[in-house]
């Protein structure tokens, strides 16, 4: 197949594009319908809706067949090539360094950063950067010696909840919204690869499960990192206001939109090359890759780099500002108990526009060899993000405190792990961090945001945390379908006949 961008490839791109419009059409509609027959928005913020709902369809079409022929193949062969050392400390090294510069530039974390108004951007990026280094090291390690990821999991997050007893309560949200959207779509299809490919060179039966997880402790580091952060850091500032300032003309909205491109563009540039260094040193030194395959990967990433520049600009223009005046408007009006099933009904559409999660469907479905439908881990994702939204508004209009639902929440997803089988359990605390990306730290952050600012709320308190909730959710309901599934399997095995000692069996009947 030739990967020419206006090649033969023109086919596979409006595929994909094709894909991510009905991914995004129900979200789109929703909101459109509420803005023209509910609440009065001002018609540039709409069009400015209109105009970034586009970007984000045609940015996530690009952005998808990028990750499966450049994010993917590069982390699954920098990991079996690591491996294949069989040296430890080089494995560990190599892994914490990866992990850093992965996450330094992750456009996901960049947003939040900007928005948390008292840790400077600076100090909490290399804070969560070492964090992720730090865990991805531990995974290698997790992997190569077969270490079970439960036993990993009730440890940190043990330690994570006695630190949170004595935490400051504005560090609280940012560290575990830092876990949620430090795995994006940047850092995701690298990851699971990574995994994938360390496991292979295992070649056991557990190797399967084991490939994934790494998501999963990625996502504890950051939380640990700001945590710690917090005891030692004191910042101030005030939560940063989205620019949503009235514009009197179309040609105002597209000098928007032109200013800020450049900018994501410079973005995701630092996001990926990071990686295309890494990628280009293993390819000199050790990958040795023939030149076709070669050439793919790199227009791969050529395809990824496009994608996420129209997918960032795309939400953070198009759909932070319009998000924002929609929950101040509901919430300053009688109809705000309205916003808890429409933050459902976000929720259980949002999933699906999360470009993220089609890498985790397909890399489910390869790994397992199609034993686990990715339709059924999206279905399960749906209901778990349209709970989450659901809380988390809750939250947003009655100031009840983060930790009365997460710490009960872990500890469900905790107990659940030694009742279904470890590859739902690892899925399940992947999924979480994948749900959690940038459609939830844009559109819905600054919709709970702006909430939260007409209620007369502390929105980092209360609506920061919204990330943290959307990220505990699929710990629940996927280790759920894995439970369905493990009592489905017990009711399948047949009944074996008893037979006496003096009983003749005809073995050949059952061929008959």
């Amino acid at each position: 197949m030739n990967f020419d961008l206006f090649g033969k490839n023109r086919t596979a791109i409006f595929e994909k594009i094709k894909e991510s419009a009905v991914s995004v059409l129900p979200l789109f509609l929703t909101v459109a319908i509420i803005c023209l027959a509910a609440v009065p928005m001002r018609p540039d913020l709409l069009l400015s809706f209109i105009i970034g709902s586009v970007m984000v369809v045609v940015g996530m079409g690009f952005f998808t067949l990028g990750a499966e022929v450049s994010m993917t193949p590069i982390g699954g062969k920098i990991g079996m090539a690591i491996t294949k050392t069989k040296k430890m400390p080089l494995i560990l090294i190599i892994s914490f360094l990866l992990g850093f510069a992965v996450t330094v530039a992750e456009p996901d974390l960049q947003v939040l950063a900007k928005t948390a108004p008292h840790i400077n951007r600076v100090v909490l990026l290399i804070a969560v950067g070492l964090g992720v280094g730090f865990f991805l090291s531990i995974c290698m390690f997790r992997i190569l010696a077969g270490i079970k990821l439960r036993w990993l999991l009730i440890l940190f997050y043990g330690i994570i909840f006695a630190l949170s007893a004595f935490s400051d309560p504005d560090f609280l949200s940012i560290a575990f919204d830092s876990g949620g959207v430090t795995t994006g779509p940047m850092t995701v299809p690298f990851i699971l690869a990574l995994g994938v490919g360390v496991s292979q060179v295992r070649s056991d039966e557990k190797a399967e499960s084991d490939s994934f997880g790494l998501v999963a402790l990625c996502s504890v580091g950051p939380i640990l990192a700001v945590l710690i952060l917090g005891f030692f850091y004191s910042g101030n500032g005030e939560i940063a206001a989205v620019n949503s300032v009235a514009v009197e003309s179309t040609a105002e909205i597209g000098l928007g939109y032109a200013k800020a491109l450049p900018i994501y563009m410079k973005e995701v540039s630092l996001s990926l090359l990071p990686i295309v260094i890494i990628f280009l040193l293993f390819q000199a030194f050790s990958l040795k890759l023939t030149r076709r395959r070669f050439v793919k990967i790199l227009v791969g990433i050529l395809h990824t780099y496009i994608g996420l520049v129209l997918f960032m600009t795309g939400v953070n223009v198009g759909f932070s500002a319009l998000g924002e005046s929609l929950g101040e408007i509901l919430a300053s009006g009688k109809e705000k108990w309205f916003m808890l099933p429409l933050s459902v009904i976000l929720g259980w559409f949002i999933i699906s526009a999360e470009p993220a999660v089609s890498v985790l469907e397909k890399q489910i479905e390869q790994v397992s060899a199609g034993a686990i439908p990715g339709k059924v881990i999206k279905r399960s994702l749906s209901f778990a993000i349209a709970a989450a939204m659901g809380i988390s508004m809750l939250r947003v209009l009655t100031g009840i405190s983060l930790m009365y639902f997460l710490a009960p929440g872990y500890l469900i997803a905790i107990v659940l792990s030694f009742f279904v089988p470890d590859i739902y359990t690892a899925i399940a605390f992947d999924s979480g961090g994948v749900a959690s990306g940038p459609m939830t730290a844009t559109f819905m952050l600054q919709f709970f945001m702006g909430a939260s600012a007409a209620v007369g709320g502390n929105p980092l308190c209360d609506a920061f945390g919204a990330v943290a909730v959307v990220a505990m959710m699929p710990l629940i309901s996927i280790q759920l379908v894995g439970f369905a599934y493990r009592i489905k399997c017990r009711k399948k095995q047949p009944a074996f006949e008893e037979y006496g000692d003096y009983d003749i069996v005809e073995l050949w009947e059952g061929a008959n």
